[in-house]
């Protein structure tokens, strides 16, 4: 079992920047690779992966946040960060944490264990 606490989030103005931290604790030799997906409001089905980065460093980013966005790990401490910048309103959603994550096409994905997630609110 892997336990996934998320902070970082909340209120930002278009154009400013925001950081996400995860950090994993429990059966941490198991994790494959971590990461952030999203869910915007009011689109319960409609998931985005938005960036995974694997044990070897190797980093996966949604075109979407691509130049935007960056996502780095710390092994030390179990820490996975998401660092944002150019926030859009668009970029409006909760972001969760998950652990072995696979994307199976370009809009799905899945995964194994995932937090509780952090609200990221952009104003326009």
């Amino acid at each position: 079992q892997v336990h996934l606490v998320e902070s970082g989030g909340g209120l930002v103005q278009a154009g400013g920047s925001l950081r996400l931290s995860c950090r994993a604790s429990g059966s941490i030799s198991s994790i494959s690779n971590m990461g952030w997906y999203r869910q915007a409001p009011g689109k319960q089905r409609e998931r985005e992966l938005v960036a995974s980065i694997a044990s070897d460093g190797s980093t996966d980013v949604a075109d979407s946040v691509k130049g935007r966005f960056t996502i780095s790990g710390d092994n030390a401490k179990n820490t996975v960060y998401l660092q944002m910048n150019s926030l859009k309103p668009e970029d409006t959603a909760v972001y969760i944490c998950a652990t072995g994550l696979i994307r199976l096409t370009t809009t799905t994905f899945r995964y194994r264990y995932s937090g509780q997630g952090t609200q990221v609110t952009v104003s326009s």
